[in-house]
């Protein structure tokens, strides 16, 4: 069974991110480091003892739909009901609208376990915490009043419809059209697909933030407004009253997170006999400025998303590695014991489950440390703050398509470390591929993160960011090497030599786009992303060796850097040489 790492976690964002730093300067004067501890032991203890227990019958009974309805898992509504009764759906929320305003650090940490729990569960929270901060930051005074204390607290939920049959990752091709009605709704005609939690019996109303096209809308992006449509619409008290023409047609089967609805959402086509066909919505932010706005809660869910990638591989790895202390096969020196050894005294399962406890800490140093960055803009103004916000934009494609990533590779060893019992479900390893393989899909493919890192991050403040973070990067690897403490081996070195890479790749992808040659600079994209978190990564595991002392976290850097950080030379080969013979084998998909 799952139990929350709520030191392991604690001490990331304290000693790693730089949470402790923060506190100690006064920039969130609502928190101490109690309070720190009083909430993610809570946390811990809510995922481990009231999540993960669900999380297996979330995945074999799954959500049911019929007659348009949606049908969660048994014990799933309640489980949400004392979900928001414990306040955890206000965590970062607006505190004028209820919420308790805390930092993202602390929501991305709880986020961490209720995925570990359960990934199904947390994604429905996940979508409505991206709501409100779309809502608090482009809607109208009335929107925000009317919908947000409820959102806040979660006693309503939220959810983004972008997605459409002939309009994935490309929006500027959708066809959902809004019609101004002259009393400043708009009714709403359209289909959209992959909609998480579009239904569900969690709560009494839904609210949908939704991409059209109004009449006289531009082609492509620059014709998309963003639009609140919600399930029930509100009566004079503010209570969900008539239904909208909003329905939901049908759901996935899917590969995993059985227990999540993903919908297929129908707007506007005269399926409820109440009034005019068109699902009544209101514009939110300007005309035509509809991607704007959702990016502000696209950018929330990419760092979640991120979280989901961590979360899932800390409970791969913790499943693995109670299987291997208790699995018996072989006989291994290093056992003395009598008869078969446990099989995590033979070194390939050591290398195996230690290559899974790096990789996932790695990623949550990454994931955390953007969080962070989000803090410190906003906590900041001006030039401060500018600095601070290119740093989280820059986190940002590392946390989401790293951790993805990971999440997917540590999933996979913890099934290889269980063996054929891995294969079967009833070990629940299989389930947390499954679970961890949409990660890397949505929110933007990983793909997709890769060409955002060097088109749009790489360049800000004209490339001077970037070198200024390599050089961060270099002090951590440089007071590894300054220690020298015999327990590190060769660890500085080999975090150097990781930086090194770095810096050579990303010099060489910012001359190609000063030159203009963008085929081949997106060629090496997706090798530099990695390459990117790797050296970062295992930057922010020397920082740990020497903010504790500590010889476990000393071990798990020196394993790390003189195991895994080699991969980043040939990474740094691929980005800097492979574009040529990419371009050469493309006649090969013939």
């Amino acid at each position: 069974m799952y139990r929350a790492p709520v030191d392991e976690i604690a001490f990331t964002l304290n000693e790693v991110a730089g949470l402790r730093q923060a506190v100690e300067a006064g920039l969130f004067p609502e928190i101490s480091g109690d309070l720190v501890d009083a909430i993610l032991s809570e946390a811990g203890r809510f995922a481990g003892e009231e999540v993960a227990p669900l999380a297996k019958q979330g995945d074999m009974q799954g959500a049911r739909l019929k007659d348009g309805a949606v049908t969660m898992p048994d014990g799933w509504r309640d489980l949400y009901q004392r979900w928001i009764a414990g306040g955890w759906n206000a965590v970062s929320g607006p505190v004028e609208f209820g919420g308790q305003g805390l930092p993202a650090m602390l929501a991305v940490a709880a986020l961490e376990m209720w995925n570990s729990g359960s990934m199904a569960f947390a994604l429905g929270p996940t979508l409505t915490m991206g709501a409100v901060e779309a809502i608090e930051k482009h809607a109208s005074d009335d929107l925000k009043a009317l919908y947000l204390g409820k959102l806040v607290s979660g006693e309503w939920m939220g959810t983004m419809n972008l997605t459409e049959p002939q309009a994935g990752s490309d929006l500027g091709a959708l066809r959902t059209r809004a019609e101004p009605v002259g009393d400043g709704t708009y009714r709403i005609f359209g289909q959209k697909i992959f909609i998480t939690y579009g239904e569900h019996d969690f709560t009494d109303n839904i609210v949908h933030l939704v991409l059209a096209r109004l009449p006289d809308a531009a082609a492509g992006t620059r014709g998309i407004s963003l639009f609140l449509v919600p399930k029930f619409l509100p009566d004079e008290a503010g209570n969900a009253g008539r239904r909208n023409d909003v329905v939901c047609a049908s759901i996935e089967h899917k590969l995993g997170i059985h227990a999540s609805p993903t919908c297929t959402m129908i707007y506007g086509d005269g399926a409820v006999k109440d009034g005019d066909p068109g699902a009544i919505g209101w514009l939110v932010g300007e005309e035509n400025r509809g991607l704007a706005c959702m990016f502000t809660m696209m950018n929330n869910a990419r760092l979640a998303v991120g979280m989901q990638g961590v979360a899932i591989a800390e409970a791969a790895y913790q499943k693995a590695r109670a299987y291997a202390e208790e699995r018996r096969q072989g006989k291994s020196p290093a056992h003395s014991g009598e008869g078969m050894s446990p099989i995590v005294h033979h070194p390939d399962i050591q290398r195996t489950l230690l290559t899974m406890k790096a990789l996932t800490s790695m990623a949550r140093a990454i994931a955390y440390s953007c969080a962070h960055a989000t803090d410190m803009a906003r906590a900041h103004s001006g030039k401060e703050a500018g600095h601070w916000q290119e740093r989280a934009n820059l986190l940002t494609p590392l946390a989401k398509a790293f951790a993805t990533d990971i999440g997917v590779e540590v999933a996979s060893h913890g099934i290889q470390v269980h063996g054929g019992m891995g294969f079967i479900e009833e070990t629940g390893a299989a389930a947390l591929y499954r679970d961890a393989r949409i990660a890397p899909i949505y929110e933007g493919t990983n793909g997709i993160q890769a060409i955002d890192l060097v088109t749009r991050k790489l360049p800000q403040s004209g490339g001077e960011h970037v070198m200024g973070f390599i050089g961060e990067l270099r002090t951590d690897a440089e007071a590894v090497r300054a220690s020298n403490l015999p327990e590190l081996g060769r660890s500085g070195e080999k975090i150097a030599a990781a930086i090194d890479d770095l810096e050579a790749a990303t010099k060489h992808l910012q001359a190609l786009l000063a030159e203009g040659k963008m085929q081949e600079a997106l060629a090496g994209a997706t090798p530099y992303l990695r390459l990117f978190s790797l050296a970062a990564g295992g930057a922010y595991l020397g920082r740990a060796a020497m903010a504790g002392k500590d010889s476990t976290r000393i071990a798990l850097c020196r394993f790390n850097a003189e195991n895994l950080l080699g991969e980043t030379a040939a990474l740094r080969e691929c980005v800097v040489d492979g574009a040529e013979s990419l371009a050469a084998a493309a006649a090969a998909l013939n």
